[in-house]
């Protein structure tokens, strides 16, 4: 791995420590190699980004993200991206990422909130 991307990683990692300390939560790893749920819409600009963290399953982080006020209930509204990706389509989303399992953000411009919400545990 080059070494800019490793200090990146490093970064990213102690970013999220950081705002799990913030609220009181341990930290969690969402692996670069592991997926997301993503809505398309996320790329688009639209406000505000949302996330919830289900418990991790397989290849998956248990992260569905969307932009927007309610995520939609057409099946193919969410797509699968690794957490590598992610960069691309929604960096502001990745300090978030390390929230554990039954957690929820929200982020706009001069906007951020983030919640407990066990009942996202009860997959």
């Amino acid at each position: 791995m080059k070494r800019s991307r490793l200090r990146a990683v490093y970064s990213t990692a102690d970013e999220q420590r950081e705002l799990c300390r913030k609220y009181g939560v341990p930290w969690v790893e969402a692996s670069a190699d592991l997926k997301v749920g993503i809505a398309e819409n996320v790329k688009t600009g639209l406000q505000p980004i949302n996330g919830l963290r289900h418990p991790p399953s397989g290849d998956t982080t248990g992260w569905y993200i969307w932009a927007g006020s309610e995520p939609s209930s057409d099946p193919s509204f969410f797509v699968p991206l690794h957490v590598k990706h992610l960069t691309d389509w929604s960096p502001q989303v990745i300090k978030y990422l390390g929230l554990p399992p039954g957690w929820r953000f929200q982020t706009a411009p001069n906007h951020e909130d983030v919640w407990s919400d066990p009942s996202l545990l009860n997959v």
